[in-house]
């Protein structure tokens, strides 16, 4: 089976924000941004978390098991429109058919990528399909919240009570992975404007690699995994950060070592 845990990073959509908010051309991006976001703030009496259509995908990390091998990447630079950033993640499970495993996808980053997706015109077959076409899909579909295709862990552990989540950092932490190294979702919208993508890159792949290792952990607790098969998993996870030779996986890497 193959395994895709996912992550998205995301930037307000100035574009839009300037459609939605009637602003002027020539007002640059970042004051854009700032009008949103106090627009936001207004409706909210307080939080500016902009509504999930005004996020604009920057980045989406994936940690890939594949077949007998693992890998991790990302998708989005500063030469990489939006609508292709999603298009080539949906590309990719019309090809390997995975099982997208996430930490609040159900909650974030699958609806943005619904949104923005059809914003851009972007096709994705098989991961709307709920049976019409393929019987497999009709009782185990990426689409219901209950199924496996896609597995929210942190709706899963927490019983598919909003209550009871916890956050991805610290459930990590306690399990003896790394959790959040150095960088946060606050400064991704710095970095990408700007330009420095490769440092959101390196952050998402962080996230995502805690998201899988605690998805084993999650696997060995229910069953699904005993404890040689879940140290044989786990073990070809720190073979392919140390093959890959990248300072920040590398940092990951020791920083798992050490717990």
């Amino acid at each position: 089976m193959n395994v895709f845990a996912f992550d998205i990073e995301t930037v307000p959509d100035v574009t839009g924000g300037r459609r939605l908010l009637g602003l002027d051309e020539s007002l640059p991006d970042s004051d854009v941004a700032e009008a949103m976001l106090a627009v936001r703030r207004a409706d909210t009496g307080g939080s500016d978390f902009l509504r999930l259509h005004l996020h604009r995908v920057a980045v989406i990390s994936v940690a890939a098991r594949i077949g007998d091998k693992f890998r991790v990447f990302s998708i989005g630079d500063a030469e990489t429109g939006e609508g292709e950033v999603i298009q080539r993640f949906f590309d990719g499970l019309d090809r390997y058919v995975p099982r997208l495993v996430s930490w609040n996808g159900s909650g974030f980053d699958l609806p943005v990528l619904h949104y923005r997706g059809m914003i851009h015109g972007v096709s994705a077959p098989r991961y709307f399909e709920s049976g019409d076409n393929d019987q497999a899909f009709r009782f185990n579909n990426y689409l219901n919240r209950f199924h496996e295709r896609h597995t929210d862990l942190m709706d899963v552990l927490a019983g598919y009570q909003p209550r009871a989540n916890a956050p991805l950092d610290e459930m990590a932490s306690l399990c003896g992975f790394p959790g959040k190294m150095g960088m946060s979702g606050a400064k991704v919208r710095e970095c990408i404007e700007a330009g420095d993508y490769e440092a959101v890159r390196n952050y998402c792949e962080t996230d995502v690699l805690n998201t899988y290792l605690l998805y084993l952990r999650f696997e060995l607790l229910r069953g699904r995994l005993d404890r040689t098969g879940y140290d044989e998993a786990c073990a070809l996870v720190r073979d392919a950060l140390a093959e890959a030779k990248l300072p920040h996986l590398d940092e990951f890497l020791a920083a798992w070592q050490e717990r």
